[in-house]
């Protein structure tokens, strides 16, 4: 009994050891708890939450704090998402996904922290707070090695920049790591474009400079010397393939600086070449053999048969607004074609090109065979429409205003529309454009434009004019560099001779010189009315309107290295037009511009400029004074509109009374550099000219035995002869001087490259022109001189 009993107690002891333990842990516990709780916002809940639950079911996610980014931006990017289970590493991933989202817009000092609100229904809102800090971005962008281009040269090649004083509206200071290594790869193209096929960049390294409070980027590199074309050959192994059908193709020439650009189109044209020809797994392959004692390069093409592999399937994905056959017609190739890696190329960077696209990307996968690949095109869709508002200024317009809608991928279908609408001081008027790039599913663009444009001429002239009509066009491209445009225009001109008190051009009663002289009867004598200021007769007999009726062709030749800021390359335009199928005017018309642009040094680029034309009436018509040519500022700066060539002197305002001429040629030589201390991104550059041209060759009529202002004249017939005066004036005459003079002039201009458009400004000094001829103490014709010229326009 009492060893039972010990028993008995002891047990109750160790019951009661454990119920204290149970109590202590209970408490234990509790205080955890207690503990949890009050670390809620320092993250211990979270980590309780993931230790119990194995993840958290997200509510919502919050962005507080963003300005710079928008919040729909970095929510996109989070892998925390609604009704998604996430821990706690998943949302300390998504902090480093934001920090690095601000590290690429220039906020390298953002800081971002993120906490979580327990719900009721067992979920959680996640809550992320950015302090988005000041802007870092590329203090520096420093060259070592470089001898041959200039440091400025090289950093005008990247796409990202310095930060200076435009750094509040821009982010292409930015430090971003993706961006330059694209950067080292255009710079590395520039260069084996010029010939350097050595050139490396051995390193490209940043820093973040504290004091500086940006990033330092050095680039050093190892340009190597210039090399030359040395032998181009073209060699086949495939049988049946005529080695001369493919050499056409190529592009490189002994003696050429090596391209390696060059190379690269010789590749596609000799591969398109031999597709065509029935190859379809032909391949190009280019073999280059340095030689470093001559500093040349042998190239040989080799043409061979690739593997037999077929397209499979071609998959478009990520279009949500382009249509599939937008994006397939620029493939030269098609489900069922052999595959052919050059071609793929090529249509891959035609769709970027294009402009639709954020990004394109042009992957294969393995098909369901050996033989079978299949072709997946990845791709973003961006807007292509804008709204603009432009506003600008011009010697020749005044100010001008337009309003434009412009969309580039209409519905999707790859088209271009556009309609616009100008109010100016001195002109106006409304045009519609729309193109379809592939017209009956060929790679030729037709389109149409209508347009109704009125300019008032009459602070160079005596009359206002009105167009309205339209055309119709198609353009093919013959190869990369040579296209044609085939076009037919019909439009009327209405000319008009103002007739108030301000300009009192068409009355004979207000003279702006001398006195009315009046008949017998007190009607003023239309003889003497020629001398008060008035508009030439020859204006006045084309007052009316004119229908016309006009067939052309535009020939292309194109290589600039860029259509917008040009320094390499030739661009040339040649339109041949015929008008007479049907309508009032029957002539013949050709112009040509020719553009030539090389670097003269790294900062400095030269242009040179030729340009001429000629019209000819046939059928047994006189030329219409409004078919003529009038010129100006466009042939040879320092002059006014109209201010060159043939005058009608037998008024005293023949300074206003250009007539027109039929022949002119001129040309320019240009030397643009960058303003010194402004940087590039400003987009403003300097320029020094020299202009030389003509304009002559006045076919129009000149004597007008019909003409109203006869019935006028008091002892004149209407049909009687030219009979000049001292003044040079008859009844029904009018005296042209037409002078086959070299006008010619220099000068200096600054050039504003803005996002935002083009603006130029001219000042000119005339060197040599027609002063006209004295009459009595009176000058009658001469050029009109206009040294400060101003033109351009801005999008706001």
């Amino acid at each position: 009994m009492m060893s039972m009993t010990k028993i008995r107690r002891r047990n109750s002891a160790k019951t009661a050891v454990a119920a204290v333990g149970v109590a202590v842990a209970t408490m234990a516990m509790v205080g955890s708890s207690a503990a949890l709780a009050q670390q809620d916002d320092t993250g211990a809940r979270r980590a309780r939450a993931d230790a119990v639950r194995g993840g958290m079911t997200v509510n919502r996610v919050v962005v507080e704090g963003s300005k710079k980014v928008e919040k729909t931006a970095l929510l996109n990017e989070l892998q925390a998402r609604p009704f998604a289970r996430v821990t706690n590493a998943t949302l300390a991933a998504d902090v480093e996904r934001i920090k690095n989202i601000y590290n690429r817009v220039g906020r390298g000092y953002a800081d971002v922290s993120y906490r979580v609100v327990d719900l009721p229904n067992g979920r959680y809102d996640v809550v992320f707070t950015v302090t988005e800090g000041d802007k870092t971005g590329v203090k520096a962008i420093n060259f070592v090695g470089n001898t041959n281009y200039s440091s400025s040269r090289l950093r005008s090649l990247m796409t990202t920049t310095e930060m200076n004083f435009l750094s509040f509206f821009k982010n292409s200071d930015v430090y971003d790591p993706d961006r330059l290594a694209s950067d080292q790869e255009l710079i590395r193209r520039f260069y084996l474009k010029n010939g350097y096929a050595d050139f490396q960049i051995t390193s490209a390294e940043a820093y973040f400079d504290e004091a500086q409070g940006g990033y330092i980027v050095t680039i050093t590199v190892d340009e190597g010397p210039q090399y030359r074309v040395g032998n181009v050959n073209v060699e086949s192994r495939m049988s049946g393939l005529d080695v001369s059908s493919v050499e056409g193709g190529v592009s490189t020439s002994t003696g050429d600086v090596y391209n390696a650009d060059a190379v690269e189109k010789s590749v596609q044209a000799m591969t398109n070449t031999a597709a065509k020809q029935g190859n379809a797994f032909a391949q190009v392959r280019p073999v280059g053999q340095r030689n470093p004692e001559t500093h040349t390069v042998d190239i040989g093409y080799v043409v061979e048969e690739g593997p037999r592999v077929y397209i499979e399937r071609i998959n478009i994905r990520g279009n949500t607004r382009t249509r599939d056959y937008v994006i397939r017609r620029e493939f030269d190739l098609g489900e069922g074609d052999a595959y052919n890696k050059v071609l793929m190329d090529r249509a891959e960077r035609r769709l970027n090109n294009l402009g639709y696209f954020k990004k394109v990307r042009v992957t294969n996968e393995p098909g369901s065979g050996p033989d079978r690949v299949i072709v997946n095109v990845d791709v973003e869709d961006q807007p292509t429409g804008s709204f603009s508002v432009s506003g600008g200024y011009s010697t020749s317009d005044g100010f001008i205003g337009e309003v434009a809608v412009t969309e580039t991928n209409f519905l999707g279908r790859g088209q271009y529309v556009r309609v616009a609408g100008s109010m100016g001081q001195r002109s106006k008027g409304i045009d519609f454009s729309f193109t379809e790039p592939y017209f009956l599913g060929y790679r030729m663009a037709a389109g149409f434009d209508l347009f109704s444009k009125y300019s008032d001429e009459t602070k160079y002239a005596r009359y206002t004019n009105r167009m309205t009509g339209g055309q119709i066009r198609l353009g093919l491209p013959i190869t990369e560099e040579v296209a044609v445009t085939f076009r037919y225009s019909l439009y009327q001109q209405e000319m008009k001779i103002p007739n108030t008190l301000s300009e009192p051009y068409n009355d004979c009663t207000n003279p702006i010189y001398g006195t009315t002289v009046l008949n017998s009867d007190g009607s003023p004598n239309a003889y003497y009315c020629q001398n008060n200021g008035e508009a030439s007769l020859a204006i006045k007999e084309a007052v009316g309107k004119t229908l016309t009726s006009l067939a052309g062709v535009t020939l292309t030749y194109n290589t600039l290295d860029n259509t917008r800021d040009p320094r390499n390359g030739l661009y040339v335009e040649v339109k041949p037009e015929v008008a007479g199928l049907g309508g009032d005017s029957k002539f013949f018309r050709v112009t040509g511009d020719a553009r030539y642009y090389r670097e003269l040094t790294d900062d400095i680029v030269g242009m040179v400029r030729l340009q001429g034309g000629h019209i000819r009436a046939f059928g047994g018509k006189d030329l219409r004074i409004v078919d003529n040519f009038f010129l100006g500022p466009t042939l040879v700066r320092g002059f006014a509109p109209s201010g060159i060539g043939p005058r009608d002197i037998s008024t005293l305002d023949s300074e206003a009374n250009a007539v027109g001429g039929t022949t002119y040629f001129g040309g320019s030589l240009e030397a643009q550099f960058p303003i010194p201390f402004l940087p590039r991104e400003l987009g403003l550059k300097g320029a020094v000219f020299a202009d030389a041209g003509t304009l002559f060759n006045y076919e129009g009529k000149t004597y007008f035995p019909n003409s109203s202002y006869n019935t006028l004249l008091e002892g004149y017939s209407p049909g009687s002869m030219c009979s000049y005066g001292n003044t040079g004036t008859a009844q029904n005459c009018i005296k042209v001087r037409d002078k086959n003079v070299i006008r010619s002039s220099i000068g200096a201009s600054i050039l504003w490259n803005s996002p935002l458009g083009p603006i130029r400004f001219d000042y000119a000094y005339a060197l040599s022109k027609d002063d006209g001829v004295k009459v009595d103490g009176v000058r009658y014709g001469g050029d009109k001189t206009q040294a400060f010229r101003f033109s351009g326009g801005t999008r706001f």
